[in-house]
């Protein structure tokens, strides 16, 4: 009996066949454009046509985003690829790495060789980049004074920033004689020394473009004195130019919008920036006020007329202190006097007198402080407190 197998094992037997088969590898398939969706995700479906049959293809956003245009439907198209397999539906595809258009092949070889040959020399390095000025004075434009994208470009600057000078350096974007009139208006439009210059056209086929893919103008690009945004084409456009500027811009519109501020937000920041410096100002003020009202004080501290009254205060005060000191030593001099008095009031003799005492003398003013010193008949003199009176001794004690 032959194998069992699930649909899992024989769809993934299935894709390794397909992958492994070197003939149904790096593939180059022409057809038409059907049935095409670009998902949020980036990734790209649709289908190959001819006029007998279809085939199912996809291309993941990593190699979308390189890609020189979108297609649409009814183009004609040569993919390059590999087939395999989507397993969950067992629905074979062609895994596209690349899409060019039909008949541009040639014009795509040669700009991926100058892309490689110029990256090589170092002018697409991120390092080489210049930063775009805040707030431009001057804008050049190089571009087609004839087309659209002028028009759009000088929309976007009167309404975002009309205070700045647009400075416009004509020439052709397309055909033959375009890449060295895109050099020369480089040149005279970088002589006007703007802050910012925009390169532009809109969009069109690869062959349309082609002229910002020369040789010359990406190196005149890269030469330029002041930062280049360049505007070339729709989104999915890509040039050597964006390679070379300052700055890629997915449309002439937006490279308006990149190197100008919007006025609106310009103004909020502005006003935002007042108040903070009102409020930096008033705290300034504050400060210095407060520093003022301290030198007034410290110069009414060295004033004459302070210094004046604050001498008279402290006399005020030292005869204060004097005037309490002399009555404390008056009071201590009564206080000593006082005690004096009572000391000598108690030796006094006139004080012992008056408690009843005398004192006997001779005639002669002996004092007499013995009774044997005293003789019968001899006359004496007795002094109390009240006088004084002669007495006799009649005789010996």
């Amino acid at each position: 009996m032959p194998d069992l197998w699930t649909v899992s094992s024989l769809n993934r037997y299935v894709k390794q066949a397909l992958e492994t088969d070197y003939r149904l590898q790096d593939l180059r398939v022409s057809g038409e454009i059907s049935g095409f969706k670009a998902y949020p995700s980036g990734h790209w479906y649709f289908s190959l046509k001819d006029g007998g049959a279809q085939v199912n293809c996809v291309l993941w956003r990593s190699r979308a985003e390189r890609q020189p245009f979108v297609p649409r439907d009814g183009d004609a198209v040569v993919a390059l690829g590999n087939v395999t397999l989507y397993e969950a539906r067992g629905q074979y595809q062609l895994d596209v790495l690349h899409l060019q258009a039909a008949g541009e092949g040639a014009l795509y070889r040669e700009f991926l060789r100058l892309k490689a040959q110029l990256e090589g020399e170092g002018l697409f390095a991120p390092e080489r980049k210049r930063p775009l000025p805040s707030v431009p004075r001057r804008i050049g434009v190089v571009t087609s004074p004839a087309g659209a994208a002028l028009r759009d470009i000088l929309n976007i600057l009167r309404r975002r920033w009309p205070l700045a000078e647009v400075v416009l350096a004509p020439t052709a974007v397309q055909g033959l004689d375009a890449p060295p009139q895109i050099v020369a208006a480089l040149a005279a439009c970088a002589a006007t020394a703007p802050d910012v210059l925009i390169v532009a056209r809109g969009g069109g086929a690869l062959e349309d473009l082609w002229g910002f893919n020369d040789e010359r103008v990406v190196r005149a690009v890269a030469a330029c004195p002041v930062p280049v945004v360049s505007g070339v084409g729709h989104e999915t456009d890509f040039t050597l130019t964006d390679f070379a500027a300052d700055l890629r811009a997915p449309t002439p519109s937006a490279a308006a919008e990149l190197v100008t501020p919007d006025r609106e937000q310009w103004e909020l920041d502005r006003a935002a920036l007042t108040l903070r410096l009102t409020e930096a100002l008033q705290a300034q003020l504050r400060d210095l006020a407060w520093a003022l009202s301290n030198q007034q004080a410290q110069l009414r501290g060295f004033s004459p007329v302070n210094q004046l009254r604050s001498a008279r205060q402290r006399l005020d005060d030292l005869t204060a202190r004097a005037a309490a000191a002399l009555d404390h030593r008056l009071a201590l001099d009564r206080a000593r006097w006082r005690g004096l008095e009572q000391a000598l009031n108690t030796v006094n003799p006139r004080a012992v007198l008056a408690r009843g005492y005398a004192v006997v003398t001779t005639e002669a003013g002996d004092l007499v402080r013995a009774a044997a010193a005293v003789q019968p008949g001899q006359t004496l003199r007795v002094q109390v407190h009240a006088g004084e009176f002669a007495a006799r001794v009649l005789a010996e004690g």
